[in-house]
């Protein structure tokens, strides 16, 4: 279950599922589902159970705990990134590969569980 901390508003810049990691979008104040772990992600936030589609508004949680959707198997503790789709999978860059996370798993998962994310972006290096 979350536990929100921080929840901001914006426009969505495309279709954005529900418990998926977005990204920082074209324009100020708008937002894209993330599209993968490459270290020039911007990562921001999880999108809250509502989905969006383009023009509309959507919520995403920056700070403390937010449900997200899994695209692979994660264990408790991994570190968190995107997949292509915005699902979440366990980060593991190889040596000297950046990688953006967005937390950490707070409880284990395989691909389709929506687990509970302690909300934590930034760069991990392998």
């Amino acid at each position: 279950m979350a536990n929100i901390g921080l929840t901001k508003s914006y426009t969505a810049e495309a279709a954005i599922s529900a418990n998926r990691i977005v990204k920082v979008g074209g324009a100020d104040y708008g937002v894209l589902q993330a599209a993968g772990a490459a270290a020039t992600e911007r990562s921001i936030g999880i999108s809250t159970e509502i989905d969006a589609a383009l023009g509309e508004r959507i919520d995403v949680i920056h700070e403390g705990i937010a449900d997200l959707k899994l695209g692979g198997t994660v264990a408790r503790g991994d570190p968190v990134t995107s997949d292509a789709t915005g699902q979440g999978v366990a980060a593991a860059p190889t040596a000297g590969v950046n990688n953006r996370i967005i937390g950490f798993a707070l409880i284990s998962g395989v691909i389709g569980d929506i687990i509970p994310v302690l909300l934590n972006p930034h760069m991990m290096q392998g």
